[in-house]
């Protein structure tokens, strides 16, 4: 089994799409509403070359109010623990 640079296990690379999902399934669970407006509020993910971003390669922008954004910021830090490499679409 090919160890990976967080500790020599093999982890499933998420996808960006896949990512979304995360996020969505967690902030309708934690904060209530529907998916297609919290959706609209996360906006894309952004996804940078391992070249420049080894650590983390993920970013998203979220456009809300300032408690929506408070909430999606905070669970995007909690994901990126977990997976912090996505891969393409």
């Amino acid at each position: 089994m090919p160890d990976d640079r967080r500790g020599g296990k093999e982890e499933m690379t998420v996808t960006s799409d896949q990512m979304v999902d995360l996020l969505l399934a967690r902030l309708v669970k934690e904060q209530g509403g529907g998916k297609f407006r919290w959706r609209r509020i996360i906006g894309p993910v952004r996804l940078y070359s391992l070249a420049t971003h080894p650590h983390c390669n993920w970013a998203i922008t979220p456009a809300g109010s300032p408690a929506e954004v408070e909430a999606i910021e905070r669970l995007a830090d909690d994901l990126r623990l977990s997976h912090p490499i996505l891969s393409g679409r």
